[in-house]
């Protein structure tokens, strides 16, 4: 069974209605090893709600995992060749804070699909509009999937459209060390953790499924690592004032391991105040992980 352009870009996806609380705050923030060091204050306000009486604050990054439709890609009538689906980028804009609890609603649509060529691949990116269940706008957030097996569909049945992709993501800079470095170690039980957050593939804890995926042993989500990027520039760039963050949007390039250090390099765009480009490496096998970043806050 092969895609069919316009039936995926039909494709209804019922509103996910979620209700997240402030323990669910909390426990994502820890899962990100907020509050591993119990003397650093400026991550108590992600985990703890009593901090100057400010009260709880949302990580700019949780909006990701907020709203999914789940892995739908794996359904029958889809289409698509899901064993050879791979994550390829996430992009994210938001217009407000994210409440430290709410009632939110996802509604998600398929907006591009690029054919890249029989044996090239294709490219979908569902798109998700994250509301408020009174209809406020919180967050635009863009997922972008490289299907491996779907390649060659817009030839078929007598020719299908192909959508131009979004814009590329920009390579981050060469020439000039980057103007920010942050380091932080994640914990051995970290994709244990942040799985607990909605995405349970068993991919990131049973070690017999990350063997026959071709890993060593359980690999971290690559939105964790996103998550951990985000924390890095509310540190580095913020502040950690995270009311200033606006967007980011990076390329998954290979994964990280628990346990690891990541090490997230940043760089001022020249002539802005307010937004840079960003990568992410591993310390211990000097192998970027993250990379064509972009970021911007106000």
């Amino acid at each position: 069974m092969a895609i069919d352009y316009h039936k995926l870009k039909a494709r209804a996806f019922a509103p996910v209605r979620q209700q997240y609380t402030a323990r669910d705050t909390m426990l994502y923030a820890l899962s990100l090893g907020l509050g591993n060091d119990p003397l650093d204050t400026t991550a108590l306000p992600y985990v703890y709600e009593g901090k100057d009486g400010n009260g709880l604050v949302t990580l700019p990054s949780q909006a990701v995992v907020l709203g999914y439709p789940g892995f739908w890609a794996r359904e029958p009538d889809t289409g698509i060749d899901w064993v050879k689906v791979l994550h390829g980028e996430q992009r994210m804009r938001l217009h407000q804070p994210l409440p430290p609890a709410a009632d939110v609603v996802g509604y998600n649509q398929v907006t591009h699909l690029t054919d890249k060529g029989d044996g090239k691949g294709a490219i979908m990116v569902t798109e998700r509009r994250l509301e408020t269940a009174g209809g406020e706008l919180l967050a635009t957030v863009q997922q972008i999937s490289f299907l491996r097996g779907d390649g060659g569909f817009s030839q078929l049945n007598g020719g299908q459209p192909s959508d131009t992709p979004l814009p590329a993501l920009q390579p981050t800079p060469e020439d000039r060390a980057p103007d920010f470095t942050d380091v932080q170690t994640t914990r051995p039980e970290a994709a244990l953790l942040y799985r607990l957050s909605g995405d349970y593939n068993p991919l990131h804890a049973d070690p017999a499924v990350a063997q026959a995926a071709g890993f060593e042993r359980p690999i971290l989500h690559g939105l964790a690592s996103y998550g951990l990027v985000t924390r890095a520039l509310l540190r580095q760039c913020a502040g950690g004032d995270a009311s200033r963050f606006r967007a980011l949007d990076i390329r998954f390039a290979s994964p990280v391991f628990p346990g690891e250090t990541l090490v997230t390099e940043i760089w001022r765009v020249p002539g802005s105040n307010t937004q840079y480009q960003v990568r992410a490496k591993v310390q211990e096998r000097d192998k970027v992980v993250l990379s064509h970043g972009f970021a911007e806050l106000a």
